[in-house]
Order: C-alpha cells, then sequence, then structure tokens
C-alpha cells in the first residue's frame, strides 16, 4: 500500500465523511509480475482468433475446428463449413501424398502440411511412420537438403550467419517461444555424404527435430533448429542466383570459435539448460566442438556419439546371432572421420566392459583411409586418428587391410558408393561363417554396397545393416531383413531423457546405457530374419527405453535436476507428447 499516515484527529474520527475513494493498488514488483510470453503458439496465455489463428501451425485444426471454435474464434466462413474429424484429414491427407510421384514432391508436400498444422503432420507421420520416415529424413532430406534453396517455401527456425556477430542474442530473442529445450545446429559443412551444402543444410536440423517430436513425443514447441552460416566452400552454390545463404568463403579460426561462443552463450541465457545437438560439421570442427563443450553445457554430436550409440546397438545384436564373444571381434573402418572414429570409441567401451583392458581393446579396432590402413609408421595423420593408429605393417587398401587384419565386422562410413565390391565382401565370408558388414554411408546412393549385394555375394550368411533403408531381400528361398542403423533409433531418446529428467551434460555412459537399450529391444523372431534392429513402427517404445536408460544413468552420476521417479519408463512414457486434437472451449 502506499505511505498514508494512519493517525487521525477526533475531530477527524467524529465528523462524517462520505467514504474516500481507495488510492489505487501498488503494482507488484516487476520480478513478481508474469513475464509477458512470446509465443504465438500453444502455450500463449490469449489465443489469437480468425486467420491468425488458421496461420499458427501449432494451433490449427484446419477442417477440424468444431462450430463452437469457429464462433468463438472468429473462424466461420473462413473455412469450408464442413466439420470434419481428424481421421477425415488423414484420409485426404494420404490421398494427395500417394498422388505424388517422385519422392521429393512428397517431401514437399510434407513440409507444406507441416508448416500449417503440425498436430496433423504428426499424427501422419507417426501413424504411417515406416513409410514416411525415409521422406522427411533420410535419404529424401539429402536430396532435399541439395534443391533446398530451390523448393524454399516458408522459413522455419533461426538463421544466424557471420553477418551477425555481435548480435545474436538480439536475433534469437525474435523467435517468439520462451520455451525451448533442444535445439540442433549445423554450419551446413559436411550434409550426410554430400558435403557442403552452406545454408541449403538447413533442411538438417529441421528434419532431426521433427523426428524428435515423432519419435520421442518432445512437443514441436520445444523444438529449435539453427543455421549457423558463415558461408560456404561450394563455388556451384557461391554461383546460384537463387542460394539463400551469405555469399562468402568460410570462416576458420579464430573467427570461427567467437562465432560459435557468441552463439552458445547467446542460447544459454535466453534457454538455461538447453541441450544443443550439433549435427553434420566437418572433421575439423565437430571433434573440437565436442571437446570443448561437452563438459560446459549439455550437448552432444549426433554424428560422433548418436551415431555410435546406435551401430554399438547394432553390433551387440549380431553378436547375438553368430555366438562370439565381443572379446574376439576385431572391427575394420573404410572411413577415419568423426563417425568412424565415434564408433570406434563406443565399440572399445564395450569391450573394455566385456574384460579387456583399454589398450588391448583399443587394437580390435582399425581404421583404413583414404591412404590405407592407419598405422603408428605413416606421418601424414589427423590428431583424431592417432590412437586408432596401431602398430603394423602398412596396408595401401581395404581389400589389402582384410586380409591382414581379418576382421569380423567390416564398418563403411566413407561417403563412397561401391566402395565394397563383390571381392571384399567374398573376402569377409570366406573368413567369417557369419560376416558382419554395415555399409553406412548416407544417402543410399552413397552406400558402400546394397543389401541385395551383401547377401548375393556372401551366400546369405552376412549380418548386414546400412545407413538408408533397404527393401528385404530374397535369396535362395530366404527372405532377409536388413537393418537400418538409423540414429532415429537413439537421438530422439537422449533428447527426452535429458529433457525429463533435466540432465546437465550428456555423458559416454549415457550413450552406452542407450546402445544397451535398442540391443535388448531386437527380439530373436527379428534376428531369425537377419534383422538387428527393432522394427521402426516400435520406435516410440524403443525411444521410451531409450531414454529411461540415459535418465537412469544420469541419476546414478548426479546429473539430474529433478526427483527421481519410481517408475523411469513410466514417467518418460508420460512425458510423452501425443498428437492430438485438443478443445479450446
Amino acid at each position: 500500500m502506499p505511505a498514508v499516515s494512519r493517525k487521525r484527529s477526533k475531530k477527524q474520527a467524529s465528523k462524517k465523511q462520505a467514504p474516500k475513494k481507495q488510492p489505487p493498488k501498488k503494482r507488484p514488483p516487476k520480478k513478481q509480475r508474469p513475464k509477458k510470453q512470446r509465443s504465438k503458439g500453444a502455450s500463449a496465455l490469449k489465443l489469437p482468433t480468425g486467420t491468425q489463428m488458421l496461420h499458427d501451425p501449432l494451433l490449427n485444426k484446419g477442417t477440424a475446428f468444431t462450430n463452437e471454435e469457429r464462433l468463438k474464434f472468429k473462424l466461420r466462413g473462413l473455412l469450408p463449413p464442413q466439420v470434419d474429424t481428424m481421421e477425415e484429414q488423414i484420409a485426404r491427407v494420404m490421398l494427395n501424398y500417394n498422388s505424388k510421384t517422385t519422392d521429393l514432391e512428397k517431401y514437399v508436400y510434407l513440409t507444406a502440411l507441416q508448416d500449417r498444422n503440425e498436430t496433423l503432420f504428426y499424427r501422419v507421420l507417426i501413424d504411417h511412420v515406416e513409410e514416411m520416415l525415409p521422406i522427411v529424413y533420410t535419404p529424401t532430406v539429402g536430396l532435399g537438403c541439395q534443391r533446398y534453396a530451390h523448393i524454399f517455401r516458408q522459413s522455419r527456425g533461426v538463421y544466424l550467419s557471420a553477418l551477425d556477430k555481435g548480435k545474436m542474442h538480439e536475433i534469437l530473442k525474435n523467435w517468439p517461444i520462451n520455451d525451448v529445450r533442444v535445439i540442433v545446429v549445423t554450419d551446413g559443412e559436411r550434409i550426410l555424404g554430400l558435403g557442403d551444402l552452406g545454408a541449403n543444410g538447413m533442411g538438417i536440423p529441421i528434419g532431426k527435430l521433427t523426428l524428435y517430436s515423432a519419435c520421442a513425443g518432445i512437443k514441436p514447441e520445444y523444438t529449435l533448429p539453427v543455421m549457423l552460416d558463415v558461408g560456404t566452400n561450394n563455388e556451384e552454390l557461391l554461383k546460384d542466383p537463387l542460394y539463400l545463404g551469405i555469399r562468402q568463403h568460410r570462416c576458420r579460426g579464430k573467427e570461427y570459435d567467437v562465432l560459435m561462443e557468441e552463439f552458445i552463450q547467446a542460447c544459454l541465457k535466453i534457454w538455461p539448460g538447453v541441450l544443443i545437438q550439433f549435427e553434420d560439421f566437418a572433421n575439423l570442427n565437430s571433434f573440437p566442438l565436442l571437446e570443448k563443450y561437452r563438459d560446459r553445457i549439455c550437448t552432444f554430436n549426433d554424428d560422433i556419439q548418436g551415431t555410435a550409440a546406435v551401430i554399438v546397438g547394432g553390433f551387440l545384436s549380431a553378436l547375438r546371432i553368430t555366438g562370439k564373444p565381443i572379446t574376439e571381434q576385431r572391427v575394420l573402418f573404410l572411413g577415419a572421420g568423426s563417425a568412424g572414429v565415434g564408433i570406434g570409441d563406443l565399440i572399445v567401451s564395450a569391450i573394455m566392459e566385456g574384460g579387456l583392458p583399454e589398450p588391448e581393446a583399443r587394437r580390435c579396432v582399425w581404421l583404413v583411409d583414404s591412404k590405407g590402413l592407419v598405422v603408428k609408421s605413416r606421418t601424414d595423420l589427423a590428431d583424431h586418428k592417432l590412437k586408432y593408429a596401431h602398430e603394423a605393417e602398412p596396408a595401401p587398401d581395404l581389400m589389402a587391410a582384410i586380409k591382414r587384419i581379418k576382421p569380423t565386422m567390416l564398418i563403411g562410413v566413407s561417403g563412397k558408393p561401391g566402395s565394397f565390391p563383390k571381392e571384399v565382401i567374398e573376402e569377409m565370408a570366406r573368413i567369417n561363417e557369419r560376416p558382419i558388414i554395415f555399409a553406412l554411408s548416407n544417402p543410399t546412393s552413397k552406400a558402400e554396397c546394397t543389401a541385395e549385394q551383401a547377401y548375393t555375394w556372401s551366400g546369405g550368411r552376412v549380418i548386414f545393416a546400412s545407413g538408408s533403408p533397404f527393401a528385404p531381400v530374397e535369396f535362395e528361398g530366404k527372405r532377409y531383413v536388413p537393418g537400418q542403423g538409423n540414429n532415429a533409433y537413439i537421438f530422439p531418446g537422449i533428447g527426452l531423457g535429458v529433457m525429463a529428467c533435466r540432465a546437465k551434460h550428456v555423458t559416454d555412459e549415457m550413450l552406452s546405457a542407450a546402445a544397451k537399450a535398442i540391443a535388448e529391444e531386437v527380439t530373436p523372431a527379428d534376428l531369425k530374419t537377419g534383422c538387428i534392429y527393432p522394427p521402426l513402427r516400435k520406435i516410440r517404445d524403443v525411444s521410451c527405453v531409450v531414454a529411461a536408460a540415459v535418465a537412469r544413468v544420469a541419476y546414478d552420476q548426479g546429473l539430474a535436476r529433478v526427483p527421481k521417479p519410481k517408475d523411469l519408463v513410466a514417467f518418460m512414457r508420460k512425458a510423452m507428447h501425443e498428437p492430438v486434437y485438443r478443445p479450446y472451449v
């Protein structure tokens, strides 16, 4: 209350007066007043009306708005009179989707649906996940990125560039939603196996976060895709009149580091505790960024750590088929970049858990790069390869390395299509009763071999997985189902687990736990067909189990910031958002 004297004279007290008008109540201190909600989405304090509501993809129901909602929110006349159920809307979506003749047309159609009605988009995607996941993500997203500037319709996410130095905090505040919990950021330099696509790489963070919501039930409004445009060295893009990024060559060194630090600090200031996923950075930046920030903020690199976890999960499942102990495995990589080294590190951890000391476990993993087998005598090795440079005679190529190392498992992360030719598959089958071969390069056009080639050339004995999906293969009267080492089995569950328990960091132990959780979800029936990953139709159940495994480690390591629930799986399932229309009246 205002400072008013409480003393009154007797005369004043005895004199009858009309009641005085009470002074206005003092406003509470600023810190006690509710913050302004910077959101046009479902969390807004007051819902918009008319075309503003129809143009908000988080609120829009389209023809499913009820008559009562149409009246209250001034939508009458702005929609056809028929009130549809969601099922009727889905039927219309599928009719249009199936009329598209190419995967790129389907990609554009689904993107447009996401931009106008996110609830309907996610309902359709979840209900048809096996069919649509390859459209909204790999392999079609690769083509979508290559054509990104040419098929651009509507902006999504935040674009920051090297020209925004000193202004990133101000620009990120333009994002209309306060409660952001997961950010996927790329600089577009190493998009899948396609290389430097500059600002066109924004399709990857958008696609990744789509899977966070579809596969793990993280509300779309909690997610933010970010393109950190530091230029491109792709001359074709720089000459393209429709290219949407800044037209300069890439920033390097200190200039790049300063931009990244400003971005990180701006994110943390606006959204403290947010999970930041690094995606598709080139090797020269991906390893240093992970080492710099992994113990400072809540972050992980999906290419290094997420890929590693999903491949180790498949590896553990494959060993259930071969029956051979993990300590007897020899793993050979074609490709020595971030993915190969990341997978190698997690395989070493798994072998150490099996009983071998680290030096012996590390010697179970070998790399082949563009110059042959990575050995200690070579003087041209980048820092990240040195820990896998063993004492051995040089081998000039993959075939020579196979004959020398005699691996039980061959993993392709080279980005070079056809680099597992017939003689390589046959040699792996000659030295192993059940050779394990993973052709992981994305998109499909970059795969080291096809599933059909692997099964045919190995006489049906191979245990095969790929990065992009392949159809089942019929060989000599038996049906084989190739596994897909899709990171969608991992990163959405990591995001859900971290978000639900508010973990401070993402640790290697969490990644190991996620890998084991995937392997445990593979049934004996799956293994009989040669499939070493759970069916994609169960992806939400898998994500729930992965999230619980990640959170369990977070609690064990003292990194969680909310009380531990009795049942972690039930806790995660409750945290998962289900895309259904909610009544507004």
